[in-house]
């Protein structure tokens, strides 16, 4: 990954933000790893990054559950979000994964023009 360089504005453009974050939760650290390394092959994503295991509560089928979970964080120019997005829901084990966008509104220029390039489609 590149070097340190002044901060950039990676703020919004008059249609949204131009970089994001994207985050999706899984069952276990080998599929959490298999997603995000199929993700950045697929050059969808730069990078991704799993950690875990954390402890998730949440509503499903009308009853509180408890789960330990593995969280994939992926980063991506805002324009891959849809496809991105398609790829992980036909791989993901769940019936309704979790998956959501932040914006990244700030980071060195030189990191965000790497996650440009290396998402490049080849």
């Amino acid at each position: 990954m590149p070097g340190n360089s002044p901060a950039a504005d990676a703020g919004s453009s008059s249609t949204g933000p131009q970089f994001l974050q994207v985050q999706t939760t899984t069952d276990s650290r080998a599929e959490a790893i298999e997603l995000g390394h199929a993700a950045v092959a697929a050059r969808l994503a730069a990078c991704a990054q799993v950690a875990g295991p954390i402890a998730s509560t949440y509503w499903w089928e009308d009853t509180i559950e408890r789960s330990e979970e593995w969280l994939i964080l992926l980063k991506l120019p805002a324009d891959r979000f849809d496809e991105l997005a398609g790829f992980l829901a036909e791989r993901h084990s769940y019936d309704e994964p979790e998956i959501v966008a932040v914006p990244i509104v700030a980071g060195t220029a030189a990191y965000l023009s790497w996650v440009a390039d290396e998402t490049r489609p080849q």
